[in-house]
Order: C-alpha cells, then structure tokens, then sequence
C-alpha cells in the first residue's frame, strides 16, 4: 500500500506524501493520511488522489499536530536553520533578475511566459514578484488562492509548474501597497527566507521598473544573480532600460542577456515596426551582452495573461510563444559554476 500511495505527490511540496510523513494508519479497510495543516487548500486534490490508488478502502483525512510538523519542517529544511536565505553563494541554482528600466515594455507577461516555458523543460523553477507596487503574477499565471502557512514557513503556490510568490497573495483587498524603503526591503528578504522553495534549477524575479529600493535589495540578497533586462524596439526606451542593466552591475551583478519585445506587428506577413527597431540591441552592445531574442507582438500574448494562460502553455504555435520558448532553450542551458561550491554529496 505504501508503494501505491507514493505515488500521491503533495502539489504544493511536490513530494510524494509518503516522504513528507503524511500517511497514518494503513488497515484493510482504511488509510489515515494527515495533512499538514487544517483548511489546506490542497486537501480536495491529495484526498482525491489518494482515492484512485486505495481501491475500496476508506480515506480518513486528519491534521498533523505541532510534534509532526515540527518534524516535517525539519525535514524540509535539510538542516539550515529557520529563516536563511537559501540562495547564497553555494546554491547552484540560477537567479535572474529580469528588470526595465521604465513600466509598459512587457517585462512581466515575458518573466511568467519564461518561468512557465522552463518548468515544461522539466526544471524546478521559481517566481518571485518583487514589483511589491505594480504586482502582476498572479493573474499572469491564474492563481488566486493564497499561500498555506505551516507556521513560520510559508509554501508557495504551484502553476504551470512553477512555485510562485507575491505580495498579491496576501493582500485583504486589490488596494494600492503604499511603503517606504524598509518595509520594502523586509518584504522581498521574507520572500527569500520565510518561503520554502526547495531545490531550485532557475529562481526568476519579476523585478519593479527602475533602480529603486528593491532593485538594490535584491543585488545585495542575491549575489550569484545575474540581470536579463526586457526593452522595446524604441531607442528611447533603450536608453532608459540600460541603467536597469547598468545598476545591476553597481551591486554585483552581471548582465546575462537583453529581451526586445514588442519587435514588430506582423500584418499578413509583412513586420511593421509599431516602435522602431535596434532597441534591444543597442542595450546589448552598450552593456557588453548577448541579444537574447526578439518577441513580436501579439494579441493572443496580451489575451493569455489577462486571462492567466501563459501563451506558451495555451498557443505555443504563436509567433509570440515560439521566440520565448526558444530564449528558454538559450536561458535552461546555462550552469553554475561549481568550482569553490560545497556540493550536497552523501556516502
């Protein structure tokens, strides 16, 4: 029985419940499977799954107490302490920083549609959404239930395969987020230290347009982070983009790549270059990097994430779709470095 029910993955840990100490009393006529906390929202889901491999027992649903979550928590942290920021020098997973330099050029319908395009690679891949006034994700994505709270340690939703994070989630209402520097730097820490994100290929962030308070929060709280910056064909808009890249640099970060979107409106074959054209690589060579792709224009795009389905998973034959998945092949190919890493080896 053990065996069948480990096939039941927990949706928001993406383990198996057998691992995660979920699983009571086996009898011939029931099992006990105990989760992790009361009102989890992935309660339907897991009872449900574990129905179709139980045959005709009965399914008693329960609550983990504090001794069993404790021991979960533990278990999860694989021996960091509460409240580290998992993403040090040692973390072999990638971090992108993907930034403009002002609003309207796309950049988060381009982070969700990368975020998305790289989990369906099968890597495990994770969203912050550090844009805390102008947050977008969720509705990119289509998430609306919030994050569950296994006390001090919070547990992001999953969409599309990926485990994302934003001060949306926990807003009472769709109010303006009116704070000042400190307020801002402890809240994007908190989405670093106080969210388990597990074993992480890619760590994207949605980050705010500028060079403000959390742009140099993060540099500091990321140090292996590299910067993707998103412009428009708009030589303008890439004068403004470059100090994203540009301050990316001044906390110790390097520039990985720069994303033109908006490239151009296909009419019947014919590209008509609604804003121009070279932006994107004009940033490039002014910042030293590669031109990662050009994504045109697109209604089918723009329809995806009001509608929070990320064209590359609902239309990847669109145009739009088709040059973010192939910046994915680009992006899902890099490595850390491990020289001067300490590798999780075990004997």
């Amino acid at each position: 029985m053990l065996e069948a029910l480990a096939k039941v993955i927990d949706p928001e840990l993406r383990l198996p419940i057998t691992e995660l100490g979920m699983v009571g009393e086996i009898t011939e006529t029931s099992v006990t499977i105990k989760l992790t906390i009361t009102g989890c929202p992935a309660a339907d889901r897991i009872e449900r799954d574990v129905r179709a491999v139980v045959g005709d027992r009965d399914v008693i649903m329960t609550v983990m107490n504090q001794a069993e979550r404790d021991e979960l928590k533990a278990k999860l942290r694989a021996g960091r302490p509460p409240r580290v920021n998992p993403f040090d020098e040692q973390n072999p997973c990638k971090v992108y920083l993907i930034g403009s330099g002002k609003g309207g050029v796309g950049k988060s319908s381009i982070t969700a549609n990368l975020a998305v395009a790289l989990a369906a690679k099968g890597l495990a891949v994770g969203l912050i959404d550090a844009d805390i006034f102008g947050f977008s994700i969720p509705g990119q994505l289509g998430i609306e239930g919030k994050p569950t709270k296994l006390d001090d340690m919070i547990l992001p939703p999953v969409a599309y395969g990926v485990k994302v994070i934003s001060i949306g989630m926990f807003l009472a209402e769709a109010g303006p987020v009116a704070w000042r520097g400190p307020m801002l730097h402890r809240a994007v820490s908190q989405f670093l230290t106080d969210v388990h994100w597990g074993e992480l290929d890619f760590l994207l962030v949605d980050m705010p347009p500028g060079t403000g308070d959390v742009a140099i929060s993060l540099g500091q709280l990321l140090p292996t982070a590299q910067t993707i910056v998103v412009t428009t064909p708009q030589v303008a808009a890439a004068d403004v983009a470059e100090r994203s890249g540009s301050v990316g640099v001044q906390t110790g970060q390097s520039t990985f790549g720069v994303i033109e979107n908006m490239s151009w409106l296909d009419n019947n074959g014919e590209r008509i270059e609604l804003f121009g054209a070279g932006g994107g690589q004009l940033v490039a060579d002014r910042l030293r990097t590669q031109l990662l792709g050009q994504v045109p224009i697109s209604i089918t795009l723009r329809e995806g994430s009001d509608t929070g389905e990320p064209v590359v998973d609902a239309h990847p034959e669109d145009s739009s779709a088709k040059a973010i998945l192939e910046i994915a092949e680009i992006v899902g190919k890099t490595k850390t470095p491990l020289l001067g890493r300490r590798l999780k080896l075990s004997v």
